[in-house]
């Protein structure tokens, strides 16, 4: 995931939903520029990584949801990422696949919307993960128990002609081109 990062970052960033900023941390920036806006839902994670990121960069906050319009100006920023948050959206992909347009939103033609996400169907998923994956949905904590790689393709074509998906396991990474 930190080459999924260092393949599409710019120096106008934008990572939508944070975590707790691990990889932002360890990627390859390519600017002594770097700008970094931060949007989540947890005003907790944005003020743990943007102290995180803010003695390197230039980082700044909003708060908002994947599934409303970004309080973020449209074609502001050169790349968005959506890492390891999309399984933890309610409802299927016909639901939260609207995270694409409003992440594209924010990006310029040319820019790059990336990130990855875990998958219940459609991949290999081993038994101590089905395992992992039922008790994670069981309280809560993911939402992905119909996510499958044809409906996460479909999504994805249905927003982007220049896209990429690639499998590991049952972790999708995704890469696509914002057009004009």
């Amino acid at each position: 995931m930190l080459r999924l990062y260092d393949r599409n970052i710019s120096s106008t960033h934008l990572d939508i939903g944070v975590g707790s900023g691990y990889l932002l941390s360890k990627c390859t920036m390519p600017s002594t520029d770097q700008h970094i806006t931060l949007l989540d839902m947890n005003p907790h994670c944005l003020t743990h990584v943007k102290r995180r990121l803010s003695h390197d960069y230039r980082v700044s906050t909003v708060q908002g949801n994947v599934l409303e319009p970004f309080p973020v100006p449209e074609r502001s920023h050169g790349s968005a990422g959506l890492n390891l948050m999309l399984h933890c959206v309610p409802g299927d992909f016909a639901h939260k696949g609207v995270a694409f347009d409003h992440a594209a939103a924010c990006v310029r033609p040319g820019g790059k919307v990336f990130g990855s996400t875990v998958l219940s169907q459609g991949v290999p998923v081993t038994k101590a993960a089905r395992a992992a994956l039922n008790r994670l949905n069981a309280r809560k904590d993911f939402n992905n128990q119909h996510d499958s790689l044809h409906d996460l393709r479909r999504e994805l074509s249905a927003r982007f002609s220049d896209f990429t998906l690639t499998v590991h396991g049952c972790t999708a990474l995704f890469e696509a081109t914002v057009e004009a």
